[in-house]
């Protein structure tokens, strides 16, 4: 397990293996987004499941906070985005990400909160 950092728990190295397995998987599902259109490289259903699978990885690795409540957050995001993109439900996309958006700020309020509360 990498040293947690600092007031938000995050560390440079755990931002950093986010991004590369998050990366990872985002060229992983345009690969298949190749064959299955919902998933090509630029769709938000991929960038937001390639970033759930990057916060599930980290969280098992590094144990930060902010993940275990942004995994499940991007998954809903991007099976909201599939599931409109298939015609199996009706929602206006536009919403969707400042959902997202306003869940990780307050995943990051809520981890850093808890960092401050641990340290004092």
């Amino acid at each position: 397990m990498t040293k947690q950092g600092g007031a938000c728990c995050s560390s440079p190295a755990a931002i950093c293996y986010w991004f590369v397995v998050s990366l990872m998987a985002w060229g992983v599902l345009s690969l298949i987004g190749i064959y299955w259109r919902l998933l090509r490289a630029p769709s938000e259903a991929a960038c937001l499941f390639a970033m759930a699978i990057g916060c599930l990885a980290n969280w098992l690795k590094n144990r930060t906070f902010h993940c275990l409540i942004t995994t499940p957050l991007f998954l809903i995001g991007g099976l909201v985005f599939l599931l409109s993109g298939v015609g199996m439900v009706q929602v206006n996309t536009r919403w969707v990400w400042p959902f997202v958006f306003i869940g990780v700020g307050v995943a990051f309020l809520l981890e850093w909160l808890y960092a401050r509360r641990s340290a004092g």
